[in-house]
């Protein structure tokens, strides 16, 4: 989706509108003149472009939601050492507080993209204009709330329930609703989207990467997988499959930065590498996983400060002629990077990232990384599926997981295997396929009500890790401004 161009047009029309008349007539430049906007199909289409922007900052895909892979176990933060993401060092160690400053951060992340879309959904069906664009517009916006209150819902838990923009006179002391409820809107918002979005391949030009049908079907097979409703999982992701779907024959074309929006690709947070922002600012259009999981002091890329270091433990945990380790970590011996070699000394753990990295060639400096991040690919819908046929005792359910195992230069995994023997497989072919996506942390939480998690967590020296940090504390900060906000357990 190139429409990353785009996504500010709404915070400058909005700031701007209402100047062309009298000078006494100004709308105020820190509010939105509704009188004057959302008039158009322009505003409408800018209006969405709008609430894909927040998934782009550091509080959620450009930094937060990766690194819960450290929290998960895959890695150390490594960076400078010190107090260098002491936030996430203590996520890491398990003695996270309520005034954790990584924990306010992905707890704050959302709030920006939940109100536009609230804004897109209050507004734009007044609109006079093609219906079915509109339409394509409406479902945009409850896929992408839908993504933000499911992060929100797995990380904390209850969450406020927000479902249309707040004005003056109502009460802003909202209080945490069940998250039995915030999973009714999601279900509801992405069956929605279903039905009105259109399918990828029907994007062109600067539309390419919006949220399709695809990428609601595939959302809410997540969602039911975390929920348990296996039956309507393994229908979801054939209805995926339906679609048209592939898997790459390469699995590093799903990170590079020249590859983008690949047929395995339902959804992924666009970047461009544009410099017209600062690189920490909110608005900024470069990605950040390469300039941060770049090995230190290497001159690999643009950057290198060394985070998301994978431990020892994961790197064994890969199987004998796995090609995507090569393609995941480096290590001491590991195939060249761009025409470097790589040492252990370049990190704390004798290993750094390579999944991200983008050449100099691609991106010279630190803040022009164009490489978009994968938040949901085929290969995670086809193990999804696998573990839910397990979980219902169908036959065929090894079929998708070898799809994804062949690819990775793996042998097939034949039937016969128990339901726990092939659950533990599944889970393992998640961790390798979809590391440092973001994904593990939420694997662990959610199988077994958590338990799968902390046993592994424990397994590895976690003892730190006990059932409370199965979610994030809410922020002190977020507390003493709404006192009607309680906390979670154990906190």
């Amino acid at each position: 989706m190139k429409i990353n161009k785009y996504i500010i047009a709404l915070v400058l029309t909005t700031t701007f509108v209402g100047c062309k008349k009298d000078f006494l007539d100004k709308a105020p430049l820190d509010s939105v003149n509704t009188a004057n906007y959302y008039k158009t199909a322009e505003d409408a289409v800018n209006a969405v472009n709008a609430a894909y922007q927040p998934l782009q900052r550091p509080k959620l895909y450009n930094f937060r939601i990766w690194t819960t892979d450290i929290m998960a176990g895959n890695s150390v933060t490594g960076a400078g050492g010190g107090t260098d993401g002491i936030e996430t060092q203590d996520e890491q160690n398990f003695v996270t507080t309520s005034a954790n400053a990584g924990v306010l951060d992905v707890y704050r992340g959302p709030a920006p993209g939940i109100l536009q879309c609230n804004i897109v959904l209050q507004k734009v069906p007044a609109i006079n204009m093609d219906e079915t664009l509109k339409n394509r517009v409406l479902g945009e916006a409850k896929f992408l709330r839908a993504l933000y209150y499911f992060n929100l819902v797995r990380l904390f838990g209850d969450v406020p329930l927000i479902t249309k923009p707040q004005v003056v006179g109502d009460d802003l002391k909202v209080k945490r609703a069940p998250k039995a409820d915030v999973y009714a809107l999601i279900i509801q918002d992405l069956n929605d989207a279903i039905t009105v979005l259109p399918a990828a391949s029907s994007y062109g030009g600067t539309d390419i990467g919006r949220a399709s049908k695809g990428a609601a079907t595939g959302l809410l097979a997540k969602v039911y997988l975390t929920l348990g409703d296996y039956k309507k999982t393994v229908d979801l992701c054939k209805q995926v499959t339906a679609l048209g779907y592939s898997l790459n024959a390469s699995y590093a074309d799903n990170f590079s930065a020249t590859k983008k929006n690949t047929g395995e690709s339902l959804f992924e947070v666009q970047y461009s590498g544009a410099t017209t922002y600062g690189f920490f600012d909110d608005f900024n259009q470069a990605s950040w996983t390469s300039t941060f999981t770049g090995p230190r002091n290497s001159d690999f890329v643009g950057g290198a400060y060394g985070w998301d270091q994978p431990t020892q433990e994961f790197v064994n945990d890969y199987e004998s002629g796995d090609l995507r380790k090569d393609l995941t970590v480096l290590y001491p011996g590991c195939p060249a990077f761009d025409g470097k070699t790589y040492l252990a000394s370049y990190s704390t753990t004798g290993f750094n990232l390579r999944k991200f990295l983008v050449p100099k060639s691609i991106s010279p400096d630190y803040n022009t990384s164009p490489a978009d991040f994968p938040v949901l690919r085929y290969a995670d819908v086809l193990l999804m599926q696998a573990e839910a046929m397990n979980e219902l005792g169908q036959s065929g359910a090894e079929v998708p997981l070898n799809m994804v195992r062949n690819r990775a230069g793996l042998a097939s995994t034949t039937s016969g295997l128990s339901k726990d023997a092939f659950r533990t497989k599944v889970l393992h072919e998640r961790r390798m396929e979809l590391a440092f996506e973001g994904q593990r942390w939420f694997d662990l939480i959610r199988v077994n009500n958590g338990q799968y998690g902390l046993d592994f967590l424990h397994s590895i020296g976690k003892v730190n890790a006990t059932a409370k940090f199965l979610l994030l504390p809410i922020p002190q900060q977020e507390i003493d401004a709404n006192p009607n906000l309680t906390q979670n357990p154990g906190y």
